[in-house]
């Protein structure tokens, strides 16, 4: 990355771009603007999910591509509101969607029975589980309903592309397919090959689609788009492995849930796996072919995802 690039600067202006985005588009307003109010509670359980919290990594990776194939931004200002722009803000806040529905549903006593996530009690505790699963429900339906608007908005080809790559990357071949696989290998050894193909699907998946539908919002050639491929698998299994480190390094306070879980539950883990330091390693391995790819792609700017592939190896929580 070149010195001038301000990499906190830049997450804070998008982070605040999407945190405005998802509070007016998860609200009783925009149900009312549609014809038909939500309900109260279920407005305010999907809201508890989704708002005040979380890394917002997936969004992040969307604008980051974006502005990588389309040149649309500088480090000091926010693209201006076109097409594409509008198509980009929408994909970045239906993919935090389907990530906040998948964290409502995993937390659940039928999956991992957890009560802690992001620093606060889990929704079906906050809740209780009925409202939870509607909650989850409800968001994965507005993820879609956000890549739809008028064909004025968001052209027809454009919409159908993004909910395409979102739609498989949360489905049984990606995010759902790999959350089977982990409820079935719990108390299980697998191989490093069934590990990464499980870690690839249940969080790889909807890692590398964020980066795939922020490509799409623009113009990529196909050279950018295979590079951009790689480029999100090796960061989407990055930040697994690094999370199976935290699991085992970090306290519940610093993780904002609960730590040691995996272990408890005897769920395999790149670090059962391989061991502490080889899990490191290969988490350094991961972020080099990230990089790698990046450098195949031909993109004049890609400093956003040198840098958010950075924080994703690097990160302590």
């Amino acid at each position: 990355m070149t010195d001038n690039f301000d990499l906190n600067h830049w997450c804070d202006l998008h982070l605040a771009r999407v945190e405005q985005a998802l509070d007016n588009w998860v609200s009783v307003d925009a149900s009312v603007d549609q014809g038909h109010a939500a309900p109260a509670e279920l407005m305010q359980a999907m809201r508890y999910a989704v708002l005040d919290g979380g890394k917002r990594l997936r969004p992040l990776l969307v604008f980051a591509a974006f502005e990588a194939v389309s040149s649309a931004s500088t480090p000091a200002r926010v693209p201006a509101a076109t097409d594409a722009a509008e198509a980009a803000l929408r994909a970045a806040c239906a993919v935090e969607l389907i990530h906040a529905y998948s964290l409502v549903h995993d937390d659940m006593p039928c999956m991992d029975n957890d009560v802690l996530r992001r620093g606060k009690p889990t929704v079906h505790v906050q809740f209780g589980s009925a409202s939870a699963l509607l909650a989850g429900d409800a968001l994965q339906a507005l993820a879609f309903e956000l890549l739809t608007p008028d064909a004025s908005v968001v052209p027809e080809g454009r919409q159908a592309r993004l909910c395409r790559l979102l739609a498989r990357a949360a489905g049984c071949s990606g995010m759902a397919g790999g959350q089977a696989i982990d409820l079935a290998s719990v108390g299980r050894v697998l191989t490093e090959e069934q590990l990464r193909q499980m870690h690839q699907l249940k969080t790889g998946a909807l890692l590398q689609a964020s980066v795939m539908m922020g490509a799409a919002c623009g113009d990529a050639s196909a050279q950018a788009g295979q590079a951009l491929q790689a480029y999100g698998a090796a960061i989407g299994l990055a930040f697994q492995v690094v999370d199976d480190i935290l699991d085992v390094t970090a306290d519940s306070a610093t993780l904002g849930k609960t730590a040691g879980k995996d272990q408890a539950q005897e769920k395999p883990t790149y670090v059962s796996l391989m061991g502490l330091e080889s899990a490191r390693r290969y988490a350094q391995t991961l972020y080099d072919q990230a990089m790698a790819a990046l450098a195949f792609s031909g993109l004049p700017n890609t400093r956003a995802l040198q840098g958010l592939a950075s924080l994703v190896v690097q990160r302590s929580n």
